[in-house]
């Protein structure tokens, strides 16, 4: 094990050539984090850029003149590890670094939720050790905690794909104002090509196929066990050609011939692994149990990858709800008539791609009851979002 060890934290030898485009956002939040005994669990979709997160925040803490040798950072899904439990590679690390019981140290533990019992390992690291715990995880299963284990003990932070502004920094494209006009050629493009960080650099096609492939295979057939691996596919292409629309399990379950509650289980799969987003109806609990729920796609360049890059209308909304996620939205639906979005704050949110509400929306847009009300119709709209 000590060769693995020192593989994944080449700082332990001497300064690592750090290769990658800063988030400061995400980092900002790691650092609010830093100096509490929360353990800080970093969700998103695969590839989203979380190991990149922890890496940033591992270079953080050596400017800062923390000991590389309390800095332990480690992939929890390599094969090499499997037989290992956590705690028996926190151990492994203390012992190579000559690091008593009582000193304070720094984890970074990726992808913990491949480990067997990871949640009261977690507690037990908080409860004992003095340490300070990011741990990441491209499955919610992390945040499905039923014996509460980490209740109370925990902070999450979900990394989403890039936003137009770090689009624009991984693409080293700086705009001036007098050249305002390229601001919504370059905003097409990023409509087309997605906020996926590699991705965006590389636009090699062959990537994001292959991010699909594993998403699927490795976050949710293994995961779970599915062995209706061809129906899973289909289902997933239904749900990327429905993104920005309610739907109706019902009718996909007609579609595949399969029972809805297996439609159900697969959605409910896909959610937890973070390549799609459902929203619920605004109304009582009842009906928001009953009413189909919206659903978008956890990154447009995928949703496109599959069905072509059209209806701008439909992209740009799914643009507009990853920038408002954290706000909890739920949709109207009243008399046959939808409104997009009703945060948790109590504003209701239009998104009108270069068009206007019609005649009915706008009725209801204008007697709806909300503390604020905003129509999203451009890229300055929609730069108004990013914080």
């Amino acid at each position: 094990m000590e060769t693995v060890l020192y593989r994944f934290n080449p700082w332990w030898e001497k300064e690592p050539e750090w290769r990658f485009i800063p988030r400061e956002k995400y980092l900002n939040r790691l650092k609010q984090y830093l100096h509490t005994k929360d353990v800080v669990i970093i969700t998103g979709l695969r590839r989203v850029g979380k190991t990149t997160i922890m890496k940033m925040m591992i270079k953080e803490l050596l400017k800062q003149g923390i000991p590389p040798g309390k800095i332990f950072y480690i992939s929890l899904d390599f094969y090499s590890l499997e037989r290992f439990s956590i705690l028996d590679i926190i151990e492994e690390f203390f012992k190579l670094q000559k690091i008593s019981f009582s000193e304070k140290v720094y984890l970074f533990l990726d992808e913990v939720a491949y480990k067997k019992d990871f949640q009261i390992q977690l507690k037990n690291l908080y409860d004992l050790y003095n340490a300070k715990v990011f741990a990441s995880s491209s499955s919610a299963s992390i945040l499905r905690d039923r014996k509460a284990m980490l209740t109370g003990r925990e902070r999450v932070i979900e990394v989403l794909p890039l936003d137009f502004k770090e689009y624009l920094l991984f693409k080293n494209l700086k705009i001036p104002k007098s050249d305002k006009h390229l601001l919504e050629v370059y905003f097409e493009d990023y409509m087309q090509i997605g906020g996926i960080p590699e991705y965006v650099l590389t636009e090699d096609p062959e990537y994001l196929k292959q991010l699909i492939d594993d998403v699927l295979y490795k976050d949710i057939i293994s995961f779970h066990g599915v062995k209706e691996k061809a129906l899973l596919r289909e289902f997933f292409r239904l749900l990327m050609e429905r993104s920005g629309k309610q739907v109706s399990l019902n009718r996909i379950s007609r579609i595949l011939n399969i029972s809805v509650d297996t439609a159900r289980r697969f959605l409910g799969y896909f959610e937890e692994a973070f390549i799609i987003h459902g929203i619920e109806r605004c109304g009582k609990l009842n009906e928001r149990l009953k009413a189909p729920k919206k659903i978008y796609a956890g990154d447009v360049g995928i949703r496109n990858i599959l069905t072509g890059f059209r209806d701008k209308g439909a992209v740009f909304e799914n643009l507009v709800f990853l920038q408002i996620k954290n706000q909890k939205p739920c949709y109207i639906y009243k008399d046959g008539i939808e409104l997009d979005f009703l945060t948790e704050d109590g504003t209701l949110i239009e998104v009108k791609y270069g068009q206007q509400l019609n005649e009915k929306q706008k009725k209801l847009f204008e007697s709806f009851n909300a503390k604020k009300k905003v129509v999203i119709s451009d890229i300055e709209d929609y730069l108004s979002l990013i914080t």
